[in-house]
């Protein structure tokens, strides 16, 4: 049976408890254990599936198809456990599992509140698949205090008592602000975020404490004093070169042993970070850059992007290179705003939503379509890539999206890209129709494309005639404008296996220009590049030194 870490977090919200959880599990994996990361969102939407990027960032998505929280992709970027559906739950998720047991009958016809009702929900989540790991590892969204996370408080005091003892330990990330004015770190922000979790039950094992200065020993021993903790349970956070230096810096400051400590585990093995100083030296030790333009609409948030950030990370480590991003808002290149592209190495038009901005992303395929820059079109950005070949290669000036119209309420467009309306998902036909709910009824999870032999995508994968990569639309490339496109050069490189949905487009005659309809940059590992990364970096390189 798995013994349980929970991690809560004080004071402000963004202090990294997602990172924070990531690098813990990756240094309980370096000592031999098996772990797995869990994610409980207070808020009362199912998912994240139907909100804006602005709003919550990036979407991630599982290989059973759940539209997840993005911390969720900390977590296997950092230990290579791939998530599942039952990683991650909100309270709206929580709450609907109750209210449809309540329609059903299942609770005998007893009133229904939050305790017992919905907090046995939250254990009853909690406690799936226990006997698989030594160590499961929860994360409860949002920062004591407030409201709508009170459920799942109570929640993982209830669970911790029900187990036997020794089980469970808590970990809270706190802030300890700095006052220019008078020189000092102030503890009280701590003190009182402690207080408030022991008020509903609550006692910390471990403190992390996030800083942008040095933390004295002084004050050490006084957080250890005032809330009831030891004093080498008292972890101080700074902020770091990178975020994959984590598992290194939270080593040194004693995060993994204050663990083991709680659960008594001694002697705890000892651990093997080779991997991660591996990590490290190919980031602090890269032998050139390249500079990669993103052309996006979401661009104002970077976390919007974070998983294409991230793999474009571990592209540049794959080639010891260091790569420099620009976020290039799509909606700038309309018109004769193209030449903005000018200088960069390669360029990446990811997925996204809507019409606005397109005209942009058109525009950034048909640059680097004709001035032979790499470049790699994920879910939107390759649909994007076939209008641009349809429009000026294809004698179809109005090609366009099928969403767009839907959007505008009217027919302008060629629909080279339609409503997908039925895919063949394991043994199964999906069907959906434009009324269908919002919510989780795209082409989502992961889904295998077949590859053309010879082809250049194929040479990425080594030859692999097969790949496997997560979905997340419901607009999909119509193949039967594929013999047009083929003919104008646009070659259809990458098939669903029952020759139906167009997965992957390339040019044979271009250095590298690839367009993908699924999103490869969501199994990126810093230890494991996807490969898409790594060879588009690679091209990259090349184009850099043409220059």
């Amino acid at each position: 049976m798995a013994r349980y870490i929970f991690i809560t977090g004080g004071v402000v919200s963004s202090l990294g408890k997602g990172l924070a959880s990531a690098a813990l599990g990756a240094l309980l994996q370096a000592r031999g254990f098996t772990v797995r990361l869990r994610k409980l969102d207070p808020y009362l939407n199912v998912d994240p599936g139907t909100m804006s990027p602005f709003e919550h960032g990036e979407v991630f998505v599982t290989d059973d198809g759940a539209e997840t929280d993005l911390d969720l992709g900390h977590y296997e970027r950092f230990t290579g456990v791939s998530a599942r559906r039952t990683d991650s739950v909100s309270s709206g998720r929580i709450y609907s599992n109750v209210l449809e047991k309540e329609r059903r009958g299942a609770y005998l016809g007893k009133t229904i509140q939050v305790i017992p009702h919905v907090t046995n929900e939250i254990k009853d989540f909690l406690a799936v698949g226990e006997d698989e790991v030594d160590f499961m590892l929860c994360e409860i969204g949002g920062t004591v205090g407030d409201i709508e996370g009170l459920p799942f408080f109570e929640a993982i005091r209830q669970f911790s008592q029900e187990r036997p003892r020794g089980q469970c330990i808590f970990m809270h990330l706190t802030l300890l602000p700095y006052l220019a004015a008078s020189g000092e770190l102030k503890t009280k922000p701590t003190q009182h975020s402690v207080k408030e979790l022991r008020s509903i039950g609550l006692q910390p094992d471990v403190l992390v404490c996030r800083s942008e200065h040095p933390i004295p020993e002084k004050e050490r021993a006084k957080i250890a004093l005032f809330c009831n903790v030891r004093p080498d349970a008292v972890i101080p956070a700074y902020d770091l070169r990178s975020i994959y230096e984590a598992p290194l810096a939270y080593h040194r400051a004693g995060l993994d042993q204050a663990v083991l400590d709680a659960f008594q585990i001694s002697p705890a093995p000892r651990p093997d970070l080779t991997r991660w100083e591996d990590v490290m030296d190919r980031l602090t030790h890269a032998e050139g850059q390249v500079r990669i333009a993103v052309v996006g609409k979401y661009t104002q948030l970077e976390d919007a992007y974070k998983s294409i950030a991230e793999a474009l990370t571990h592209g540049g480590m794959a080639n010891r290179v260091r790569v420099k991003a620009d976020w290039v808002d799509s909606e700038k290149l309309e018109g004769e705003g193209a030449h903005l592209l000018d200088g960069y190495n390669g360029i990446i038009v990811p997925g996204g939503f809507g019409e606005r901005g397109t005209e942009g992303m058109i525009a950034a395929a048909r640059y680097a379509r004709e001035k032979k820059v790499p470049y790699l079109g994920i879910c939107l950005g390759m649909q994007m890539a076939v209008i641009e070949a349809a429009r000026n290669l294809a004698d179809m000036p109005d090609a366009g999206s099928e969403e767009f119209d839907h959007e505008a309420g009217k027919t302008r467009f060629t629909p080279v890209v339609y409503h997908l309306k039925e895919w063949v998902q394991g043994n199964y036909t999906v069907q959906r129709k434009l009324t269908d709910d919002k919510g989780g009824t795209m082409r989502l999870g992961a889904y295998t494309a077949v590859l053309a032999a010879g082809s250049k995508i194929s040479e990425i994968y080594d030859g692999a005639l097969e790949i496997e990569d997560r979905h997340r639309h419901r607009y999909e490339v119509d193949a039967k404008y594929r013999e047009q496109l083929e003919t104008a050069g646009l070659s259809f490189s990458g098939m669903s296996p029952d020759g139906r949905l167009p997965e992957v487009v390339e040019y044979r005659d271009h250095p590298w220009f690839i367009g993908v309809q699924s999103h490869p940059e969501l199994k990126s590992k810093p230890f494991e590049p996807a490969p898409l990364f790594a060879g588009f970096i690679r091209a990259a390189m090349d184009n850099e030194r043409l220059v």
